[in-house]
């Protein structure tokens, strides 16, 4: 009878240390199922932040160069420029003076002889009271300064003629015009409007920066979360 009772105990403490065992390879799967689950998680979460990042630094270096770019051609442009002070000119007179010869291209390697009316504007520059040549602008001044503006050579010389009468009747009717003069009064002449003034420096500017400014967040926004998790971790093991 004993010997029944013991072979009963025995296989019952078999049973049980066979369910125990079961029990714990089934959650060592699942340990492992979610540790997997977690390392997964982990390695999507870190390519994303490396992509982010990535995002980061591409927009920083390209508002680096359109910086490069704009500041050898606009910038520098609005900073030699000597037609800083803005005033008021009174037109005095306008006039075709002479032809001047040009050539347009008319194929590859194919030059052809025309002419465009120069129109010279004579103006009283209210701020000092003398009398100068008018220019469209810095480009026109320094193509010619005695025209008041150079038009596109081509071999419609009526249609030029037109287009500069119809200017000058236009600076005739106006009368009194916004002009930019040298206050240093190293140049003479004034010019109509400024080929690059402040508010199209600053518009030009403002898209690079805007590009700047959102790659730092980006990278920055990256960093703080991965400090933040990596806190949340360490904070979480302290407590167990």
């Amino acid at each position: 009878m004993f010997f029944v009772t013991g072979t009963k105990a025995g296989q019952r403490a078999g049973q049980e240390k066979s369910i125990l065992l079961d029990l714990r390879t089934i959650y060592q799967k699942f340990r492992g199922y979610e540790l997997m689950d977690k390392k997964r998680t982990e390695t999507a979460l870190k390519a994303g932040e490396d992509r982010a990042i990535l995002l980061g630094l591409s927009m920083i270096l390209c508002s680096v160069m359109m910086y490069f770019v704009l500041c050898i051609t606009m910038v520098r442009s609005y900073a030699e420029s000597v037609w800083t002070e803005e005033s008021i000119c009174m037109v005095l007179n306008s006039t075709i003076t002479m032809e001047i010869n040009c050539s347009y291209s008319c194929g590859s390697d194919c030059w052809r002889n025309s002419k465009y009316p120069c129109l010279q504007v004579y103006v009283s520059l209210n701020a000092t009271g003398r009398v100068s040549l008018l220019s469209h602008n810095e480009e026109s001044q320094e193509m010619t300064a005695e025209c008041f503006y150079v038009p596109k050579c081509q071999k419609d010389h009526a249609a030029v003629h037109a287009l500069i009468l119809n200017i000058s009747e236009r600076l005739k009717s106006h009368q009194q015009v916004t002009c930019y003069f040298d206050p240093s009064e190293q140049r003479d002449s004034v010019i109509l409007s400024r080929l690059y003034g402040s508010s199209a420096v600053f518009h030009s500017l403002f898209w690079p920066s805007c590009m700047l400014a959102g790659g730092a967040v980006i990278i920055v926004l990256v960093k703080l979360t991965q400090y933040l998790s990596i806190l949340c971790e360490q904070i979480g093991k302290i407590q167990k």
